[in-house]
């Protein structure tokens, strides 16, 4: 299928099928090629990557046909009866190369090859660009790998990836912090060389281990070492369970978020930034009483503010201070608390980050390692608050 895939798409001649040759030169033909070919060419791709990803003995093929499609195409030694359609088919091919349909499938190339790997994940992302890194984030996977034109078919295996990587990072981390804990454990009772014996569980992240020490006390369900994220939320909840206003909304949201962000930065241009505009998000419902509508209307809107505002020529100013001011692990708390207020905008929160990622995607993951740090402690904070696997040791020592 590869090569009759080469054939026809790539090479534009030899492809032993007549009647299917014939077909795309007619439709090269058209006039709306220009337009239309990209998902004329997507969906012929994803015919035979939705059938190879239910086989796990097929799916490295998938890399390979994507990469297909950057490949110098053979050199014509048939007669020139079909130049004209072979010329152009390789400049629609081209324009291809720059679709956000080939972007999503270059992107899939990269989650399968890691996953495909033998090797251990690889900590160093200092010589690599961003997007080789998207395997690592799971949240990313829907915004990144679904376009306009994607089936239902190609929808459900993304979110079964997204299913997949997101527990086995979390099964990874609960290893990593067990091991953390027996290790410290046998360290506090003088039984140094049966700790230096245990075997050596890696750092599923691209954080320091000390880093990521405090990522699991940052965002840990502990009670009993101080008040979690999710106690926070829950008691700013209870307090507007009765018919409060939407006006008494947004001022208590305004304290509750200021609660957590350092005083000596807060004090300074954040505080009327953030009052603004909380006080103009849908101001001609002050009066009335909040309900899901107008919640989840201003979390999203906030995560514009705090993180990226697409509707803004993706600015993130706001965004790259709070980072340079408070830090990625007070940066990614800040995000947590209105996340953990209204669950429905996780996709939104989501989203923001993946055109972040699209934005830096060819940068040295180095040049951007504030941004490696952010998505590596958002993925800690999603773990521990919104998964499925038991982390309830994580702030343990």
């Amino acid at each position: 299928m590869i090569d009759r895939f080469q054939a026809l798409f790539v090479d534009g001649f030899g492809y032993p099928d007549r009647d299917v040759a014939a077909a795309l030169d007619r439709l090269l033909g058209c006039h709306e090629i220009d337009e239309s070919f990209r998902f004329v060419l997507n969906r012929c791709c994803h015919i035979l990557i939705n059938r190879w990803q239910t086989n796990t003995q097929l799916q490295p093929a998938i890399p390979v046909l994507i990469d297909l499609l950057e490949t110098a195409p053979a050199s014509q030694t048939s007669g020139r009866s079909r130049s004209r359609s072979v010329r152009r088919l390789r400049q629609v091919t081209q324009s291809f190369l720059e679709s956000e349909q080939h972007l999503a499938l270059k992107r899939l190339a990269r989650i399968i090859e890691a996953r495909q790997s033998a090797l251990p994940r690889n900590r160093s992302a200092a010589a690599v660009p961003l997007g080789s890194l998207i395997n690592r984030y799971p949240y990313l996977y829907e915004h990144c790998l679904v376009t306009e034109d994607s089936d239902l078919q190609h929808q459900q295996c993304v979110r079964n990836m997204q299913v997949e990587a997101q527990h086995k990072f979390e099964v990874d981390l609960s290893h990593y912090v067990t091991y953390r804990v027996r290790q410290g454990r046998m360290h506090r009772q003088g039984k140094t060389d049966f700790a230096d014996k245990l075997r050596v569980v890696p750092n599923p992240t691209l954080l320091t281990d000390q880093d990521l020490v405090s990522s699991l006390k940052q965002f840990a369900r502990r009670r009993d070492h101080g008040q979690s994220y999710r106690d926070g939320a829950q008691r700013f909840l209870l307090t507007h369970s009765h018919g409060a206003s939407f006006r008494q909304f947004k001022e208590d949201l305004f304290d509750y978020i200021l609660a957590d962000v350092d005083s000596s930065y807060s004090q300074r241009q954040f505080k009327s930034i953030l009052q603004d505009h909380l006080l103009a998000t849908a101001n001609d419902s002050d009066g009335k009483p909040v309900d899901d509508f107008l919640r989840v209307r201003t979390c999203s809107n906030l995560f514009n503010l705090l993180v990226v505002d697409p509707s803004a020529g993706r600015q993130h100013y706001l965004f790259l201070d709070l980072i340079n001011n408070l830090g990625p692990l007070q940066t990614t708390g800040l995000l947590l608390r209105i996340l953990l207020i209204c669950h429905k905008v996780k996709p939104f929160l989501e989203r923001r980050f993946s055109l972040l990622f699209n934005h830096y995607e060819t940068s040295s993951s180095e040049t951007v390692a504030w941004l490696v740090n952010m998505f590596e402690n958002i993925n800690i904070a999603l773990s521990l608050n919104f998964g499925s696997v038991d982390l309830s040791h994580a702030g343990a020592r």
